[in-house]
């Protein structure tokens, strides 16, 4: 189908309880029932261990996590980005608890975040892209990642409708968007008593925590997958076709001698081929998952066991590429960009209708890949005059192996973890000169708007 169909609402069990609407309508006050989440630390119901066997080697494909033009409507490829192989599927829109007195841990997560994930249908001519999001506040702020409202990059002002999980529709109005760190927000029109995420300190998550991933992926709405965080402050390389061309390229680790690690995305349709197109890229600090991810997870919630915003859901790894046909779908290796960014981003879109970021002021190479390295780290090669970095005392030859506090074990590091703090940030750096340890306080420039 060429249109994005609206979910159904009122979805009931048999014996259970809806979460949201009766079946002949919705609740606008918009409650859902409470259900006690367990104190932070309580052993939950175990999940079952996956038999899926290791990944041996991988390489990171084309993997959008918002579906593309082809995931539309109720017709779901059920072979990834241009498989012949579809079916029509029914989409819950509904946390059905049958037992509410008996429930797991993750049953209390579901019916807490689901009402406040939308799902996203961004639409411009023949051309769409659908994805997911997270409610910001009762009056329709919506957060979500900047390529699925701009279709990749390819429209600037689609046509966006929103589906909430109790099967309303609203139009929405992009209210700004953030290439840089690949997030945008919306506002939904004449909207009232929605339910805002709650939001989490990403910065005290611990590797083996507990999380739940909510969003449409391959337009299925509400569906929620589980799993841990698996990584702390990984650092992706993503192709985007709405990168920024900032003038920016040579300097925080773009210029030559920077990371081109395995992690490299597009933010292109999710179709095979796609990442051909992207010419420029972004550089993200992320959140590593092993909890599912899919074509339309993007934008979508990543909680921890309290049902607390931790990331917003952006990209996947995949096994093979798809330009060879290998797996495009979830292997257990997601990333979510964490919420302490999220959160300030979206604030300054909402307030200024866009968002700053940190510029060191420096050309960077990895430090490992340097004749006689002895550490890894960030080499500086250039310190730019009457930049932040030469006005700390920074110097060429100097190694950066910490911001604020986060390892950074090459150029990419650095400059993912310089994007993520606002212009003008005091940022601790530490780093290495002639053998010795040293730290400074360094107050970072703006990077320039296109």
């Amino acid at each position: 189908p060429q249109g994005y169909a609206a979910a159904p609402s009122g979805a009931t069990g048999p014996t259970g309880h809806a979460f949201g609407p009766a079946a002949g309508g919705h609740d606008p006050h918009g409650q859902h029932p409470t259900l006690t989440l367990p104190e932070s630390g309580t052993p939950a119901k175990p999940r079952k261990k996956s038999n899926a066997p290791r990944v041996a080697a991988f390489l990171v494909a084309a993997a959008l996590v918002g579906g593309g033009a082809g995931l539309g409507g109720t017709y779901v490829g059920l072979s990834l980005w241009g498989g012949s192989n579809s079916a029509a599927v029914a989409g819950p829109t509904a946390v059905t608890v049958n037992n509410p007195e008996d429930v797991n841990n993750t049953t209390a997560v579901a019916a807490k975040v689901v009402p406040s994930v939308v799902t996203i249908q961004a639409l411009e001519g023949q051309t769409g892209d659908t994805g997911s999001g997270v409610i910001l506040s009762k009056d329709g702020y919506i957060l979500t990642n900047n390529h699925v409202v701009t279709i990749g990059g390819k429209s600037a002002n689609p046509k966006v409708s929103v589906t909430t999980s109790d099967g309303r529709v609203f139009s929405a109005k992009i209210v700004g968007t953030d290439p840089t760190y690949d997030l945008a927000v919306i506002k939904l029109d004449n909207a009232s008593n929605l339910t805002p995420i709650e939001w989490a300190d990403s910065s005290k998550l611990n590797v083996g925590d507990n999380v739940s991933a909510v969003g449409a992926p391959l337009d299925l709405p509400n569906t929620v997958t589980t799993g841990i965080v698996s990584a702390l402050n990984r650092s992706i390389l993503v192709a985007s076709s709405a990168a920024p061309k900032d003038g920016t390229e040579s300097e925080d680790g773009s210029g030559s001698g920077g990371n081109e690690n395995p992690f490299f995305f597009d933010f292109g349709e999710g179709q095979q081929g796609q990442q051909q197109q992207a010419t420029a890229s972004i550089k993200i600090a992320v959140i590593q998952t092993d909890a599912a991810i899919n074509p339309g997870n993007s934008g979508g919630a990543l909680v921890d066991d309290q049902g607390k915003l931790i990331g917003i859901n952006v990209a996947i790894a995949s096994a093979g590429g798809s330009s060879s046909g290998g797996q495009s779908g979830n292997i257990g290796v997601g990333f979510a960009i964490p919420s302490d960014v999220a959160k300030r981003i979206s604030q300054e879109i909402i307030d200024n209708g866009s968002a700053t970021h940190g510029l060191l002021g420096a050309n960077v190479q990895d430090a490992a890949g340097m004749q006689g390295a002895t550490t890894t780290g960030a080499y500086i090669a250039v310190a730019v005059d009457g930049g932040a970095a030469q006005a700390a005392g920074l110097e060429k030859g100097d190694i950066i192996t910490k911001f604020n506090g986060i390892p950074v074990t090459n150029s990419a590091d650095l400059t993912a973890q310089v994007r993520a703090v606002a212009a003008g940030s005091s940022a601790e750096v530490t780093y290495v000169r002639n053998g010795q340890e040293k730290t400074v306080q360094v107050t970072l420039g703006k990077m320039p708007t296109n």
